[in-house]
């Protein structure tokens, strides 16, 4: 067959190929979930990306990992469901809308509720889309029949229900705590959506005077705006130098409000002066203590950070203005004794980075005692447990589940699930219901709306039509696998499973495939800040979204961050160039084979039986690896076999029957090529679906799609263990013959001669049988095969498994002109050692340079003292010739 008569182009260029089978995953037809009674089901849950704009390249890992278990499932026979959808992300998303709107005079206030929404679902529409072409773009086998969204009508009614159930069990909650309030996007945050960062503050200690005049007590703040909803100051019981002030009123600086001294063992005795102020409103510590000794509880501070009326002169300044306006009133009052600087760590909102402000709120909380203790103890079971991979994270998980707060689920927003309580006009009466009261013009709907977390949770059950028992859930419920990264076990995973089991009473997934964060070249996480991003969609377009898919898959092992590096995508890139020009040298060389015409079961040589049996090997290593999500090492396997055994050798040792009369062989090579290839396509194609696809389309094959052709199985008829043997020792030979070639500078094709001595008749047998390979690969002007062979007085050895290799030096080199030109590498090498240590040796040079630089020259210094090293031993041992 010519190159004309081929339709794959010359060169690979992914933008075609990729453009090209687009569309097959765009229509998901193979792809479905079928509910076949005959096959077993296998599902896997992906998490939703949020639709605030582009997939990153964390999603794009957590994805292309799923793609891969999934279509090799679907290969293996599984009836797979892997169902796409994405998360409304309340805080985000408004955020976006809102800041949309600004940039057109607007503000959500102006529209309303209503109108506000409509803008909303807008942008829903418009980035899911972007979102699904991403997906596709990407090569994603999703079914896109049942794509979910975490406010589409079905997941709302879950929703309600969960909510309900917990409510009606007491385990849901509202009342008046201490929350994490972002002033920002005005609205409360759970633990987990606060962010901890060391920032600069201070200490500011104060005296506190006594109103019977009789002294003072002092105390430390590192925020001095909160002390004016100070309603007491507290003491340890048993600490003496405060026993006498326990009962007695202090006067508040500035405010002149009096405060009584309490006595509470949440106090630290050792901790700066024993003595500390109570501000209920603003510290959940002190919320506590003010709730166990009745104190009141003053709110100084609007839901924007702004102070309010009860902040008295200072009403209407932002909250760190405030700080400095009031540090300067108490230095001027005398009551202000030291400011000491500090490092601190300060909670942030994950969404705005906004300083976190504990505020006292009515909201809506999970009690999570309960729920926590439940999802714990399915772990206790093997046949229970959700297992993590790697396994050490479970111990993360535990860890957190055993140290639970409550939840606030409610979020003062306006974008997502409004809460299902009502609050009566008149009475004031709370009602909670999947359906509002039928006289609802005598109620009013919660403005607030639950944590997204609080439907995501749900995903693996709703998006498969719970609470309705359908087929669907049904049958691929429980789900088998979850990949996500470890930055959401406490987010998602933890809450996935305790909902699960509160209401579906088993695991919602039994694996967890945990992998790291994507960070830079130098290990650092991307983020805007920094301006180290990548966006995936920007890779495929350079390099083709199989080269980065078998980058994320392969670049590192479970549990452990990835570093991004162009080179490495560019690497894999030119994998894929070797994968297609030796796909098409066999096309073009198989003579316009079909399917029905492959026939393995002709004579075979040592190559042909050492590649199917290397086959064999992979096709075993590949399955269990991968069974074990240790992709890593697939991704290994299967480049040495393509890259080394297909490639390197086997391309190389079939050229000899292709070119050759015997047209036998010539089928039996074109059929073993065409095996190889098509099984080799389908081991490789989870990873690259895309060259794999057109490249199987290319050969002899049977069926529509690569992707649902059966996965590659062992087969025993063609492992041949002594073919492999040889094959081995015909590599050696081969290799240790080009090594000499090299270290004596003499090229492969200039003819020299060669002794091969065999230790044993097998030995012997075996290069005698294939003595065709060596003088093709070795290209010897005489080939000498025998038994114990005596060394010549002067000939190049090399010692390989059964037996040794002479190369005469006479016509392999000339001595002198080897012995001279050594002569001069030493000259050179031994300037440059002189040079780097003598740069090493000056103190000033070590002492004032850059630390790389310094440690650049070492590296050299050591590079040059091995090659010079080398160099003296070659030369010592051609000199003793």
């Amino acid at each position: 067959m010519s190159e004309e008569q081929i339709s794959m182009p010359t060169k690979y260029d992914p933008k075609s190929v990729e453009q090209g089978r687009y569309d097959w995953w765009v229509n998901g037809k193979f792809f479905e979930a079928k509910d076949d009674e005959s096959k077993q089901p296998y599902s896997i849950v992906i998490p939703p990306p949020n639709v605030t704009g582009k997939l990153h390249l964390g999603h794009a890992w957590d994805t292309t990992l799923q793609d891969i278990i999934t279509r090799m499932k679907r290969m293996q026979g599984y009836d797979v469901l892997w169902l796409p959808g994405m998360d409304h992300a309340g805080i985000a998303t408004q955020a976006k809308v809102e800041q949309k709107l600004r940039e057109e005079g607007k503000s959500r206030h102006d529209l309303g509720r209503e109108k506000f929404l409509e803008e909303a679902w807008k942008w829903k529409e418009e980035y899911a889309d972007h979102i699904r072409k991403q997906w596709a773009k990407l090569g994603l086998a999703l079914d896109y029949s049942r794509e979910r969204f975490t406010l589409d009508e079905g997941l709302s009614k879950a929703v309600r229900k969960v909510f309900v159930s917990l409510y009606e069990k007491g385990l849901i909650y509202r009342g008046k705590y201490i929350i994490n309030w972002d002033p920002v996007a005005k609205t409360a945050l759970s633990d987990i959506e606060v962010i901890y960062k060391e920032i600069p503050g201070a200490f500011y200690h104060m005296r506190y005077p006594l109103k019977d005049g009789s002294g003072y007590i002092q105390i430390a703040t590192t925020r001095p705006e909160t002390m004016l909803g100070d309603t007491a100051v507290a003491v340890h019981p048993k600490d003496e130098r405060y026993q006498h002030l326990i009962g007695k009123t202090v006067i508040l600086p500035i405010v002149n409000r009096e405060i009584p001294i309490i006595a509470d063992e949440y106090v630290d005795m050792e901790f700066g002066t024993g003595a500390v102020k109570i501000t209920p409103a603003h510290d959940p510590n002190d919320f506590e203590v003010g709730n166990r000794h009745n104190l009141e509880q003053i709110v100084v501070m609007n839901e924007d950070a702004t102070m309010n009326e009860n902040a008295g002169k200072y009403q209407g300044m932002d909250r760190f203005e405030c700080r400095k306006q009031l540090v300067k009133d108490l230095q001027e009052a005398g009551v202000l004794v030291e400011i000491e600087e500090m490092v601190h760590s300060v909670g942030h909102s994950e969404r705005t980075d906004a300083i976190v402000e504990p505020y006292l709120s009515t909201q809506w909380f999970v009690k999570m005692e309960p729920l926590a203790k439940a999802a714990l103890d399915i772990q206790k079971s093997e046949d229970t447990k959700v297992h993590f991979v790697p396994s050490r994270f479970e111990k993360e998980y535990i860890n957190w589940m055993e140290g639970l707060h409550d939840w606030c689920i409610s979020r003062q927003l306006w974008w997502g699930h409004q809460i299902p309580a009502w609050y009566h006009k008149e009475t004031g009466e709370i009602y909670v219901g999947v359906e509002a009261p039928k006289d609802i013009e005598n109620w009013e709907q919660d403005e607030d709306v639950l944590d997204t977390w609080f439907s995501s949770a749900l995903w693996p059950f709703s998006t498969m039509g719970w609470p309705e028992e359908t087929a669907d859930l049904k049958r691929y419920y429980p789900t088998n696998t979850l990949v996500t990264g470890y930055d959401i076990i406490k987010f998602w995973v933890s809450r996935m499973i305790f909902q699960g089991v509160e209401f579906t009473g088993t695991r919602p997934f039994k694996d967890v495939l945990i992998h790291g964060l994507v960070r830079d070249a130098q290990g650092r996480k991307m983020s805007k800040s920094l301006g180290n991003g990548v966006d995936p969609m920007d890779v495929i377009d350079q390099y083709g979204a199989d080269s980065l898919r078998y980058f994320l898959a392969t670049g590192s092992a479970p549990g452990q961050d990835l570093r991004y590096s162009t080179e490495k995508v560019e690497s894999v890139w030119n994998f894929i160039n070797k994968i297609w020009n030796a796909s098409r040298f066999a096309l073009m060389n198989m003579n316009g084979l079909k399917y029905e015409e492959i026939d393995l079961s002709g004579e075979k040589s040592v190559a042909d039986k050492w590649i199917l049996t290397r086959l064999n090997e992979t096709i075993e290593t590949v399955t269990k690896l991968a069974e074990k999500y240790e992709f890593g090492e697939v991704g290994r396997a299967l480049y040495n076999f393509i890259w080394d055994d297909f490639c390197d050798w086997y391309i190389e040792m079939a050229k000899l029957p292709l070119y050759g009369d015997d047209e036998q062989a010539k089928l039996t090579t074109r059929s073993i090529l065409a095996y190889v290839l098509d099984n080799t396509m389908r081991l490789l194609h989870p990873f690259m679906p895309f060259v794999t696809e057109e490249i199987w389309q290319n050969l002899p094959h049977e069926g529509e799609s690569i992707t649902t052709a059966p996965w590659p199985t062992v087969n025993e008829a063609y492992t041949d263990k002594e073919a492999a043997a040889q094959m081995k020792l015909l590599v050696e030979i081969i290799r240790s013959v080009r090594n000499i070639r090299a270290e004596v500078n003499t090229p492969l094709s200039k003819k020299i001669k060669m002794i091969i001595s065999a230790h044993d008749d097998n030995t012997l047998q075996t290069l005698k049988m294939n003595q065709s390979y060596i003088e093709r690969f070795c290209n010897p002007e005489t080939l000498q095969i025998a038994l114990n062979v005596d060394s010549p007085e002067k000939a190049m050895t090399a010692v390989v498994s059964g037996a040794e290799i002479y190369l005469p030096l006479e016509g392999l080199i000339d001595i002198e002109e080897e012995i001279a030109r050594l002569e001069k590498e030493l000259e050179k090498l031994n300037k440059e050692v002189e040079r780097v240590e003598k740069k090493l040796s000056n103190e000033n040079f070590v002492s004032k340079a850059p630390k790389a630089v310094v440690e650049a020259e070492r590296e050299k210094q050591k590079d040059y003292l091995e090659k010079r090293s080398i160099v003296q031993t070659r030369l010592e041992e051609i000199k003793a010739l």
